[in-house]
């Protein structure tokens, strides 16, 4: 195995089993070098891998250090975010950047099943776990719906608690939208990440029991700090169908085709007949 990657399984190691702990230094380049004698080029490809899993982060200046493990989620059912962190062990917290009242962009308006232009509420939130920012969240709640929500602290109170609590809405169903997006600077800033850093997207739209949508978010998860788990059941097709249909398709082309034995034989052309010399009348002398 290429050095790289022995010094690379060799730092994972004490990674995992926590010889080195989130948010220690790892040891210097001169120092890796000395104790696993191998070339400066060798240990900085290895950190670089280190960086690439998610478990290493590069301070310019300073170092290079551990990355907390990622949280870990298992989407199984409709929760918030202070709902799931609980149950992780961890402290969540919330930062209100923003509560406002707006006109509804057109594809909030779509979602929520408002007019363009309908008011709406506004919230900006950041969402930390055990004091470290975990999510950017933009929440819009329909006005009437959003003054009685607002009210409340949105520091100490999710908003899911403050709807069945509060309002006395019965909260049913969610539609999930989950991409891949590189962090503007706003949403880097308050995430505490360089811009163009990737993101774990998440569009949401929450339902009542009357399928009546209540809550619109695009929650912005740090991609270094958390991951979904989904287990999913085999459900196999029924391709009865489809193999039919390929075999129709193919029985039909077959019979298209002209047979050999029924290919009309067109007659042989006798062979052109060669021309004779004409002989020519010579002259006596």
């Amino acid at each position: 195995m290429p050095l790289r990657y022995q010094l690379l399984e060799a730092l994972r190691a004490q990674i995992t089993q926590q010889t080195f702990q989130a948010g220690q230094q790892l040891p210097t380049e001169k120092v890796l070098m000395e104790t696993y004698r191998v070339s400066r080029y060798t240990v900085r490809e290895a950190v670089r891998d280190l960086v690439g899993e998610g478990l290493a982060r590069i301070e310019r200046g300073r170092g290079t250090f551990v990355v907390p493990p990622r949280i870990e989620q298992e989407l199984t059912s409709l929760t918030g975010f202070v709902e799931d962190m609980l149950l992780l062990g961890r402290r969540p917290d919330a930062r209100v950047l923003s509560v406002s009242r707006v006109e509804a962009p057109t594809g909030v308006a779509a979602k929520l099943r408002l007019a363009e232009r309908d008011p709406v509420i506004r919230v900006e939130r950041i969402r930390l776990a055990d004091g470290q920012p975990i999510s950017f969240d933009l929440t819009f709640l329909p006005a009437a719906l959003g003054e009685k929500i607002v009210r409340e602290d949105l520091r100490i109170y999710p908003i899911f608690s403050l709807l069945e609590d509060q309002v006395g809405i019965v909260l049913d169903k969610a539609e999930y939208y989950l991409e891949a997006r590189a962090a503007d600077r706003k949403v880097a800033r308050a995430l505490e990440v360089v811009t163009g850093a990737p993101l774990l997207v998440i569009e949401r739209t929450v339902f009542d029991v009357e399928h009546r949508p209540v809550d619109y978010e695009l929650l912005h998860y740090r991609g270094d700090r958390l991951r979904y788990l989904v287990r999913l059941d085999r459900k196999r097709p029924d391709f009865r169908l489809w193999e039919l249909q390929n075999k129709l398709e193919l029985f039909g082309g077959l019979e298209s085709r002209p047979e050999p034995d029924r290919l009309e034989r067109q007659p042989a052309r006798p062979a052109p007949r060669r021309a004779r010399p004409r002989r020519g009348r010579g002259r006596r002398a």
